[in-house]
């Protein structure tokens, strides 16, 4: 028979593990980004970790360009937190920082810091319209063990 304890300790022990791996990775990617800088640009066929972008994802992404009229980036981001350990934050953004890798697709540009690259490498993002909403989102991650119905969060392997 288990304790209480011991089973609280288990079902939590995903959380921990996926914490102790996050600051692993951060801590690697920190001293990783010191010794060389990336590439400033990536074509999707440059590498199998390229983070790509769907046809619903460059169209819609080029209809906000044009309401714009300065040329708007889609930035990936990922944060601690969400129903299963990690969560994605798209935004628009006009800035590129030193740390950013860049992912282009028919002139739409996809940024993701070097950070969070880690947990989107080879990664597909699509924008999808439904009854409740509509948003970018990642449709596939091969970084991720599972997730949320909603796709809006993760667990990182």
């Amino acid at each position: 028979m288990m304790t209480p304890s011991r089973s609280l300790i288990r079902r939590f022990l995903p959380y921990f593990s996926a914490g102790i791996r996050y600051n692993s990775r951060l801590l690697s990617s920190s001293s990783a980004v010191r010794e060389s800088r990336p590439s400033s640009s990536e074509s999707p066929s440059s590498s199998p970790d390229a983070v790509l972008m769907t046809d619903s994802c460059i169209r819609r992404m080029k209809e906000l360009q044009a309401e714009e009229a300065s040329q708007k980036l889609l930035r990936l981001s990922i944060e601690a937190g969400g129903c299963s350990g990690f969560q994605y934050n798209f935004s628009l953004d006009n800035k590129i920082n030193d740390d950013d890798r860049i992912f282009e697709q028919d002139g739409v540009k996809l940024v993701v810091d070097n950070i969070s690259f880690d947990f989107v490498k080879g990664a597909t993002v699509d924008y999808v319209e439904e009854l409740i909403r509509a948003a970018f989102q990642v449709s596939t991650n091969p970084s991720a063990v599972g997730g949320c119905s909603c796709k809006s969060s993760f667990m990182a392997k």
